[in-house]
């Protein structure tokens, strides 16, 4: 089968069209003919060997390694015991680990049951791929605020993928969310749902200020820019980050939490909420531009150059 992926860690160039074994279906296995699957910034660290050298034993030598966490496409083998909805025929997404050749850009996907739900109605394949990955990190960033319905949160990147889904994820749960956005996104920003959208940039701590005196409830930061806006919180708030936070700490009791995929990646239950959102409109799914397996590299170098709103897929 064709699988996009790498053979030596390095730039965009070093992507390109395996050609790797057909997997195959086991118990509480089901496999996916893909049609589409997404590229996120993740992809882009594990492929330029940043992840390899922050966490060694993640991509032990191989003779190939394949990226991607999620993916779209039709069920087309399952294994015994899994259940009853996920039959051959059936659309659905999957969310995945990706490790050494096991990951979602290929022409196959073999993923545990639970981590397999049917896809959205009336959404195509490349849109659809777009949503669990992000959804998850936006959904585990919500949760990590350890707020209730009525409350104030900001949100960092809010134009982004992760960004977009944790403003409408945040107005779902009842919070009000004051978003920030560059010029050019202001609009995208306030359709997404966002009751106040402020400046990004120097002027974010100030212009949240402004609206919340005392500093809002929570602040989920999807851009690394924690350590200066850390004064947009109230004291004892939460930061949630995509990854680590850098120089968080305060004197003020403000936490913060990382937002971590892999804990979700077998949550069905989350997972067919997620989907639920996307299919009523909740979420919305956005596809920044589309790629063949062959124009891996050019999708990478475009993800990479930054700017991006939405996703690049590559279609099957």
């Amino acid at each position: 089968m064709r699988a996009v992926g790498f053979t030596e860690f390095g730039g965009p160039e070093v992507m390109r069209v395996l050609e790797l074994p057909e997997p195959h279906a086991g118990p509480g296995q089901v496999r996916i003919k893909v049609g589409a699957a997404d590229i996120n910034p993740s992809d882009i660290a594990f492929r330029s060997g940043v992840i390899r050298k922050l966490m060694p034993g993640a991509f032990p030598a191989s003779d190939a390694y394949v990226v991607g966490w999620d993916a779209a496409g039709v069920i087309d083998e399952v294994g015994e015991g899994v259940r009853p909805e996920l039959t051959v025929g059936t659309p659905a997404l999957a969310l995945v680990v990706p490790r050494l050749a096991l990951g979602a850009q290929a022409e196959y996907l073999v993923a545990p049951a639970e981590s397999v739900v049917r896809a959205p109605q009336g959404i195509e394949l490349a849109a659809a791929s777009t949503l669990l990955m992000n959804g998850v990190s936006a959904w585990h960033a919500v949760e990590l605020l350890e707020v209730t319905p009525g409350a104030t949160v900001a949100v960092i990147g809010a134009s982004g993928a992760v960004g977009g889904y944790a403003v409408q994820l945040a107005r779902a749960a009842g919070l009000t969310v004051i978003a920030d956005a560059a010029e050019r996104d202001r609009d995208l920003v306030a359709a997404l749902g966002a009751d106040h959208v402020v400046p990004r940039g120097d002027g974010f701590v100030e212009a949240v200020l402004r609206l919340r005196p005392n500093g809002v409830d929570g602040l989920i930061d999807t851009a690394q820019f924690t350590g200066a806006s850390a004064a947009a919180v109230r004291d004892g708030a939460v930061i949630a980050t995509l990854r680590p936070a850098v120089n968080a700490a305060t004197d003020r009791g403000v936490r913060s939490g990382d937002v971590n995929v892999i804990k979700y990646s077998g949550d069905t239950s989350v997972l067919n909420t997620l989907r639920d959102h996307a299919e009523s409109g909740v979420l919305t799914l956005r596809v920044a531009a589309t790629f063949a397996p062959e124009e891996a590299a050019q999708a990478h170098a475009f993800l990479e150059a930054g700017g991006v709103r939405g996703r690049p897929v590559i279609v099957f």
